[in-house]
This record gives structure tokens, sequence and C-alpha cells, in this order.
């Protein structure tokens, strides 16, 4: 995504907003729990599976490979959603809001995480680091992406309360669009660290563009779901729209680009054709929105919920297990495009299954470990 961005609200917060936390955003958790996941399973297969099976031609493979492509632009937006929520609604403004504070605190302790995950420390003892130690992967991309959020609040706070949405949803815009053009740039001025968040050259999987524009478009739906959701028929009309606004992505991006070329022989546009994926992609995100929004009385299962705000942990969890983050002994150490089918979807099933039962357990034993750490110290 994605990442326990979510923190129980506090006595203080008002009796609307703790109203629509307990009544409105099951759904969100229980997206963060689905795109979660279906990432687990996306990297155990993308991992595992031998090479003989993965044919393009094979409509179960294309259909695992189009959702495995979904899930982290639904990750990415459900986080800038669930953060910028919290953000816009605190009464404090600007730099006084609390939120602003944990938003930096948060980003920077994502990226932390993550370069902490791709650090072997068996190359640590012998006084060396591995080479990819510092390419920028999913947590260094979205605590960034956070702190972005942050700082397009603090740009914009003391403007129209339009301006920040109006930004966030135009940074989506400009980010897709421009993809061809920046990915041409040379970042080699930069410190190879810092050109890591800009370029893939060095093995980066998730660069801050275009994938920032998936947070800051969950971040545009934040504030207009926290303006309008008390309205009458506010979640009949955002289901509508939504469903609309993916369809005309999802099926219409390609030639509404190539029309504005046309239109305006401006040449980006016609760079910008190879990449309407990203607005098919963010159309999907709309339309598994609507899904939720429109079941969301039926996602309120303990579990479900608690998988949704644990995906940091989890995420932790099958990076150690699965590609041997810290440790260097993972399963795709052993396994790397070797499993048959059958045993990739036994695999994948205990895999699942294994983590996410671990983090629950982990969760309730620390939270015993702290009640009676507190009954001491308060003794």
């Amino acid at each position: 995504m994605v990442l326990d961005l979510i923190s129980p609200l506090g006595s203080g917060v008002p009796t609307m907003i703790k109203k629509a936390k307990t009544d409105r955003l099951y759904f969100i958790d229980a997206m963060r729990a689905w795109a979660i996941l279906m990432m687990l399973q996306g990297h155990f297969v993308a991992a595992l599976l031998s090479d003989v099976y993965r044919d393009k031609d094979d409509l179960f493979f294309s259909i695992w490979s189009y959702f495995r492509g979904v899930t982290a632009p639904l990750f990415f937006t459900v986080s800038g959603f669930i953060f910028t929520f919290l953000l816009v609604r605190e009464h404090s403004q600007g730099i006084s809001n609390p939120r602003v504070g944990k938003g930096i605190k948060r980003g920077v302790q994502l990226m932390a995480i993550g370069y902490l995950l791709q650090i072997r420390f068996s190359k640590v003892f012998k006084g060396a680091i591995n080479d990819s130690y510092d390419i920028v992967h999913v947590l260094q991309c979205l605590g960034l992406s956070i702190i972005l959020i942050v700082l397009v609040y603090l740009v914009s706070y003391k403007s129209k309360r339009k301006v920040f949405p109006v930004l966030l949803c135009s940074i989506t815009i400009l980010l897709f669009i421009f993809k061809a053009s920046y990915e041409q740039w040379d970042y080699s001025f930069m410190p190879e660290f810092l050109s890591n968040y800009f370029t893939k050259a060095n093995g980066s999987v998730f660069t801050i563009a275009p994938w920032f524009g998936f947070t800051s478009f969950g971040g545009f739906l934040a504030v207009v779901f926290a303006n309008q959701h008390t309205k009458t028929n506010f979640y009949r009309n955002a289901i509508i729209t939504a469903l609309l606004g993916g369809y005309i992505l999802v099926a219409n991006s390609y030639e509404i680009i190539r029309d504005l070329k046309e239109i305006t022989g401006l040449q980006f546009f016609q760079d910008a054709l190879q990449h309407t994926y990203l607005f098919a992609r963010l159309g999907v995100v709309l339309f598994v929105f609507a899904f939720f929004v429109l079941f969301r009385q039926y996602f309120k299962s303990k579990v479900l919920l608690r998988i949704g705000q644990k995906t940091l942990p989890i995420y932790i969890l099958h990076s150690v297990m699965l590609y041997g983050s810290i440790t260097g002994f993972g399963l795709s150490r052993f396994f790397y495009h070797s499993l048959s089918p059958t045993s990739v979807v036994l695999g994948v099933t205990c895999f699942v299954v294994l983590v996410s039962v671990t983090v629950m357990i982990l969760d309730r034993k620390m939270k015993i470990i702290n009640k009676k750490l507190i009954k001491i110290w308060f003794r």
C-alpha cells in the first residue's frame, strides 16, 4: 500500500468523527486487508512459480497478473486516503495540527524500516554492506508520499478549502501524464541514495513518481469523503460516481489523451499515450472503492479488520519469510522460480495464513505484556 496509519481515535475527537469511524470506515480497513493479502499471494507466486508456467496466453495466469498489477495502486491509494482523512478532520490547522507531526514521524519511520529490511546483517558483521540496501521499495516510497501530503497541506491550508484537494488531484494527473518525460531525465547529479527515488536505473521498484500520484489521489478522495460523507445519499452518489469515473478511466483514458494531443498538438500528450495504463489502474481502484462502499455493512469481521490494521507488521514478517530480509534466508532463496502451480496454491495458502496468524498472536501477546508493565509501573 497501507500500513498502520489508523490509530485509535481519542476521547477528544468530535462525536461525528467517532460515529464515522464506527459506522462508516470499516470498509477502508477491509480494503487494506484485501490489498495486503493480495500482496502476500502476489509476491509468493511471483517469487516461487516456475518459469515453465508463466504463460501469458494462459487465462488463469493472465487474470492473476492483471490483479497483481492493481494491488500496489490500491495499497498506495488507500494509505493516502486514511492519512489524509485523519489529517483534515482535525480542528487544529497548519503546523498545530497534531497529524502533521505524526505524519512526518510515520513517514520517516516507514522509510527507516524499508532500508533496514534491505540490509543483510551477515555482511554487516563482516564489515560490508550489500549493494541493494539503498534501493527504494514500497515502504520508502509510501513514507515519503505521506510526508509530501503533509507538505502540500501546509502550503495550502491557509487558502480556500478546495485548494488542497485540487492540488492533490492535479499532482496525480501531472505525474501520470508526464511519466514519459521525467523518465528520460538525467539524475546522475544526485547522490545515488537520493536518485533512487526518481529512477529505476539502480534497481528501485517504487519511485516517488508516478507512485505518489496514487497516494495523492487517495488524499483527494479523503478530502471529498470528509467534507461530504454526512450528507443525504452521499454513499449512493459516491458509488455511482466511482463506477462512472472508473469506467471512463479504464475504457477511455487512451482516447481522451489522444484527443487532447490532436486538439492541442502538444508532444507530451503523444508521449503520455504509452502510459495510459496508470489511469486505467486508477479506474480499477475506483471500481474496488465502489465495491467496498456498496457492501460496507458486510465488512465488519474482526479478523478482517485486524488484518487491515496490522499491515505494517504483516509486510515486515512476509519480507523476512519470503525474501530473507535482514537474515538472508527466505523461501525465495531455496525455491526461487521452481514450484509447480499445485505447490504454489498450497504454499501460498499456508504462507498467507501463517503470516497473518503469527502477527495476530504476536500483537495479542504484546498487548498483554504492555498491560502487565503498566500495572507494575503504576503500582
